[in-house]
């Protein structure tokens, strides 16, 4: 006998694993992913697109290059070899930044359960995200389903 099994007919662990939250006046559904899934979820996030963050790199580099006299002289500024740094931070950093931040942005949505039962979560692009929702509202809808999936000690006990 299973531990599933133990629970009675009416068990279903896919409820059981299902929590929702309000935001924007929209009941969302989310999956609460088992230790194995949220350990290959963590390790998608920390996959860099090479081509996507040099891409990022280029569009923010652009205007350095183009205006690179005027920037020289600038004492926050500091070219290298193979990037730019600016304030002391570099711009390739920042573009990894970026792609692992849309990487997340799209592991946590996938995590949403969908009301069309027809549409497969996994196929979402962070263009389909972004399309639909303005960057601070996706920063805020990540930290919901975080929020969700993994209850501070304060909101477990009930606080």
């Amino acid at each position: 006998m299973t531990l599933q099994n133990a629970f009675g007919s009416n068990f279903s662990k896919d409820a059981i694993r299902t929590r929702s939250f309000d935001f924007g006046g929209h009941i969302f559904k989310v999956k609460v992913p088992l230790t194995l899934e949220t350990e290959a979820m963590f390790e998608r996030i920390k996959k860099i697109d090479d081509d996507l963050a040099y891409k990022f790199y280029s569009d923010m580099a652009k205007e350095f290059f183009d205006n690179k006299e005027k920037y020289t002289a600038d004492p926050d500024i500091e070219f290298k070899t193979d990037d730019i740094m600016v304030k002391g931070y570099s711009l390739r950093e920042t573009a990894r930044n970026k792609v692992m931040t849309q990487n997340r942005v799209i592991e946590m949505f996938k995590l949403l359960v969908p009301e069309n039962k027809d549409f497969d979560m996994s196929t979402i692009s962070y263009a389909d995200i972004e399309e639909l929702f303005p960057f601070t509202v996706q920063l805020e809808l990540v930290e919901e389903i975080s929020k969700v999936i993994s209850p501070n000690y304060s909101a477990a006990r009930g606080k």
